[in-house]
């Protein structure tokens, strides 16, 4: 199980009453969480802190619905108003955070016959916890769960996230295990889908250089897409200088999406860091552990339906499925009986901290 420090409280989160009239569960250190019970019969849970908000989905693949902080809506703009009780991907796609993996991940190709993007964005967790405590940051709540995936003679592993936020600020934290309980080899791949709103005029800065080396623009898409000719010459621009998708500009569409792999550099604690950086100095971010999740991609779509930024996807591979990412050496390989780590922070900066983390991206990025 994730790390919980002493002098914590847990509340079971199966045994509590869901409805549709939100419950407050428990107050602490200036924090709320309360549950209710969307119309599609999604249990949720909302933690605020002094500075906003998040709603998760503890029963429904440990979802990050929603997140507000500082005023401002961080989560994609979607065509779902609430989560959906399905375990298909597109069906329920608006969330704010998404778990994709672990058999498999990415958009399954001509070889392949897993699930868009897995069987964890949408599992049915058995288990689920609300942590209360305090630490050296002062107070704060967590959510955490268990989900044991079981195939005869293919998989047998359990996954445990833990999702984050202290009393003050709109820092997310985000941690994995999964555990493989099988007495062979697991193949395991995931990726964190985080998708952010895109804000017009904000600039993308991280630790990747600007180059086709080590940021490596996808010329295909799904063959559910039908690209525009205005969206090939886009695609075909940005092969050459990836540094023109930088900037969140308003009116250019990116139909239907824009995806990117890439390489980062780390700071000296072992972090990669990604901001959109607002007009006003403010910002989202996103800083993953390139040792623990080397690949990803940056993914962007702009349309009349959806408007999202993954400002970047930490994953073990890129996004194009099973087979392509083995043939790549993406896919990673559990031992028996062993564990998986991952660790993330992501979500709003005020202006103060944002540039902060701007100023410790162009060190980085110095040398």
């Amino acid at each position: 199980m994730p790390s919980i420090q002493p002098d914590t409280t847990l509340i079971n989160l199966n045994a509590i009453e869901y409805s549709r009239a939100e419950t407050v569960i428990v107050k602490s250190g200036g924090m709320t969480a309360s549950a209710f019970v969307y119309a599609s019969g999604v249990k949720a849970l909302r933690i605020s802190n002094a500075d906003g908000e998040m709603i998760l989905l503890p029963f429904h693949g440990q979802q990050i619905w929603d997140a507000t902080f500082f005023g401002r809506r961080l989560t994609m703009r979607s065509m779902f108003d609430d989560p959906i009780d399905t375990t298909t991907y597109l069906a329920n796609y608006g969330a704010f955070l998404l778990h994709c993996g672990a058999t498999a991940m990415g958009n399954p190709g001509a070889e392949d016959h897993h699930p868009l993007h897995g069987e964890l964005p949408n599992a049915r967790f058995q288990e689920a916890e609300l942590i209360v405590g305090h630490d050296a940051a002062g107070a704060y709540m967590a959510m955490t769960g268990s989900y044991r995936h079981t195939v005869a003679f293919s998989y047998n592993y359990r996954a445990r996230p833990m999702i984050r936020l202290n009393a003050t600020g709109g820092r997310i934290g985000m941690s994995l295990q999964v555990h493989n309980l099988k007495n062979t080899p697991m193949d395991f791949m995931y990726l964190a889908h985080v998708n952010f709103r895109p804000v017009d005029g904000a600039t993308l800065v991280d630790t990747a250089p600007d180059d086709p080396k080590h940021v490596r623009v996808r010329a295909t898409v799904p063959g559910f897409f039908k690209p525009s000719a205005a969206h090939r010459d886009l695609i075909a621009a940005l092969q050459t200088n990836p540094a023109l998708h930088r900037k969140m500009e308003a009116g250019r569409a990116i139909d239907p999406e824009l995806v990117m792999g890439m390489d980062f550099k780390s700071d000296a604690s072992g972090w990669a860091h990604s901001l959109q950086l607002m007009p006003d100095g403010s910002a989202d971010f996103i800083s993953h552990k390139p040792t623990e999740l080397g690949r990803g991609v940056r993914w962007i779509t702009r349309t009349a339906d959806q408007d999202a930024l993954g400002l970047f996807l930490p994953g073990t591979a890129e996004a194009d499925g099973y087979h392509a990412e083995k043939a790549k050496g993406n896919v990673l390989s559990i031992a028996p009986g062993a564990t998986y780590d991952i660790h993330l922070a992501f979500g709003a900066l005020n202006a103060k901290e944002a540039s902060e983390m701007q100023e410790k991206i162009g060190s980085v990025m110095r040398g």
